[in-house]
């Protein structure tokens, strides 16, 4: 797998082909980023954060950060929905350097599945290795309660294109990448052992995508609990088949925003998601910190 600098050299000596315009959009969106933000430290972040609904104010505690918007990036998507500002921030966590996604596109905006993942290609473009997904979902499992952290074991993804879709991406992955492991277990594994030392309650569970932005039919949330799902969303799984496709490690981190419909017992909206979110931070951004930690020293060991 080539990312980084490297790839940037291999695609630079590529013959012209179909795809070429696309790479060229990426790494002119990955060069200018690294120039605008004049961090050294930025060839050596190997780990990333994609912060959902209402989740970013983790960006904001980083040391020595730096950030542009994503609309001052070439060929960057900007979000239009409330709780996304749309900044890249490159920081640190005592020492160690972390890339944010302040904020994420969505298919319902009217983006296609390309755009939605343009920004997981560009990381991808810059080196990063690991991947870190947070999203605000609808809980499936009247047993939980807004404000839950779920822990993504695996995904089942409905009404969205994959984002593979067209001619394959040669430089960053295979044309039919295993997704049989979507969420690193390793990973998972090390999520765990910060929550217990952190006494934090963190469940586990199935995310289905859905398109959206209409929530879903009290029928629908049925058929979705009978498929296996434990929470539902609108985002995520589209990242993380494109950072699995060029290689690169995922977790994913659920917050239970509210309960879905026919469970909760009352209209849900937009808000409710919000302020669920900026309930949570706190405890997400201690969460986080903590795990990053535990992720630089796996780097290290490796």
């Amino acid at each position: 797998m080539l990312l980084g600098e490297r790839s940037d050299r291999l695609y630079k000596s590529m013959p012209a082909k179909k795809n070429e315009s696309y790479y060229a959009q990426i790494f002119e969106a990955a060069d200018h980023i690294r120039k605008n933000l004049a961090v050294r430290k930025i060839n050596k972040a190997e780990l990333s954060v994609l912060l959902g609904s209402g989740l970013g104010d983790f960006a904001d505690t980083l040391q020595a950060r730096r950030s542009i918007p994503f609309s001052s990036i070439p060929y960057f998507p900007s979000p239009s929905v409330a709780g996304h500002s749309g900044r890249l921030v490159f920081g640190e966590t005592e020492g160690v350097p972390i890339c944010c996604l302040q904020g994420r596109v969505h298919y319902y905006e009217n983006h296609d599945v390309r755009a939605v993942t343009f920004p997981v290609r560009v990381l991808g473009a810059l080196g990063i290795k690991r991947l870190i997904v947070t999203n605000a979902a609808g809980g499936l499992n009247s047993n939980w309660k807004a404000g839950d952290l779920m822990l993504i074991r695996d995904h089942v993804s409905f009404f969205m294109p994959n984002p593979l879709l067209g001619l394959n991406l040669d430089i960053f992955g295979p044309r039919f990448p295993d997704m049989s492991e979507c969420y690193s277990k390793t990973l998972r594994q090390l999520a765990l052992e910060c929550a217990r030392r952190m006494r934090l309650k963190l469940r586990q569970g199935v995310y289905a995508g859905v398109s959206g932005p209409s929530y879903e039919t009290p029928a629908e949330v049925r058929m979705l609990k009978k498929m296996g799902a434990d929470a539902v969303g609108m985002s995520t799984v589209p990242e993380v088949i494109v950072a699995r496709h060029m290689g690169m490690e995922c977790l994913g981190i659920s917050i239970i925003a509210n309960l879905a419909a026919g469970i909760s017992g009352t209209p849900l909206s937009h808000r409710e998601v919000l302020e669920t979110a900026q309930r949570i931070q706190p405890k997400l951004t201690k969460f986080l910190s903590s795990l990053f930690h535990a992720v630089s020293r796996l780097s290290r060991r490796q």
